[in-house]
């Protein structure tokens, strides 16, 4: 006796209504309802927030271009450009050496990530803008020797000078372990393929190695720059007239502390908005080659299929 029930068979000629060519996705109720459940409580949330007098939104307004804000916020994102650069160009130098193996070369880069990972990022910038309490000169001199020439370190060592070191050296650290990660997840074949092709080592890097290290680089890197200019904020502590320290001495005269808080917030939020999209062009350019090969795939699938038939 046969399982199959009358309503499940079907005669020559007529149509199978169970094709999923005809197929469509059900009406997601439950979705719906949250999504306006969601909607609701974001634009009740902002209507309290924008009717809220405590808020000082006029205050904000008046303040949003004000010269001294806008000088601070110059002076965060140009600290944020140097330290990134610094920080990558370093950080690869110590990846480089993390890498090798020189024993000397790799301990040192070690010992380099393990102090400044380890450390709090405003530890490092008091250190570095106290530095004349430890050393009151700064000398060149020959090991055990006569001294060739020396400053004041005050004159060296100031709040610009210790925000970009301290802010580039603890970057170089996180940036060194990301593009150490970047660099392996490429297959060791490339390498060895290269120098068969007689490439040098430092050439097949850059020309092979690398290219191929900026799809697992990119996203962390994004996210390291979008901390770099929220982690500017801290060189206030040092007297550097940043974003944060401009807001400060601007509310330490008016005592308008709230209004003035949020007109940093609203610009570190621009800020991170524009880098987010930045990141997400530079994302889609490196992940080409990848959209390509998947859609390759399928292709090469559906003309092996019609040469079969």
């Amino acid at each position: 006796m046969s399982d199959r029930t009358p309503s499940m068979t079907t005669h020559p000629g007529e149509h199978d209504f169970r094709d999923v060519s005809t197929a469509h996705a059900p009406f997601r109720t439950g979705r719906l309802v949250l999504w306006i459940a969601i909607i609701f409580v974001v634009a009740d949330f902002a209507f309290i927030v924008a009717k809220n007098e405590n808020f000082g939104w006029p205050v904000v307004a008046q303040y949003l271009f004000d010269p001294v804000v806008m000088s601070g916020l110059s002076v965060s994102l140009g600290l944020t450009v140097i330290g990134m650069i610094l920080g990558i160009a370093f950080g690869l130098i110590i990846a480089i050496a993390r890498m090798s193996s020189d024993r000397l070369a790799s301990s040192f880069a070690s010992l380099f990530i393990w102090f400044f990972r380890g450390t709090p990022l405003l530890v490092q910038l008091i250190f570095w803008y106290n530095m004349s309490t430890l050393f009151p000169q700064l000398s060149i001199a020959v090991p055990f020797g006569p001294t060739l020439i020396s400053w004041d370190t005050n004159s060296v060592i100031t709040p610009m000078t210790a925000a970009i070191v301290g802010l580039a050296l603890n970057e170089a650290a996180y940036m060194a372990e990301i593009i150490r990660g970047g660099l392996l997840s490429v297959d060791r074949g490339q390498a060895e393929t290269a120098q068969a092709f007689g490439m040098t080592r430092a050439r097949a890097l850059w020309r092979i190695i690398i290219p191929q290290a900026m799809r697992s680089i990119v996203p962390p890197t994004g996210n390291q720059l979008i901390s770099m200019i929220k982690a500017t904020s801290l060189v206030s502590v040092i007297a550097m007239a940043d974003l944060l320290y401009s807001v400060q001495s601007i509310y330490n005269r008016t005592f308008e502390i709230i209004p003035m808080l949020l007109v940093a917030v609203i610009w570190y939020l621009v800020i991170t908005t524009v880098l987010n999209i930045g990141q997400s062009y530079i994302e889609a350019y490196y992940g080409r080659s990848d959209r390509r090969n998947s859609g390759a795939a399928p292709k090469t699938v559906a003309l092996t299929e019609e040469a079969s038939h």
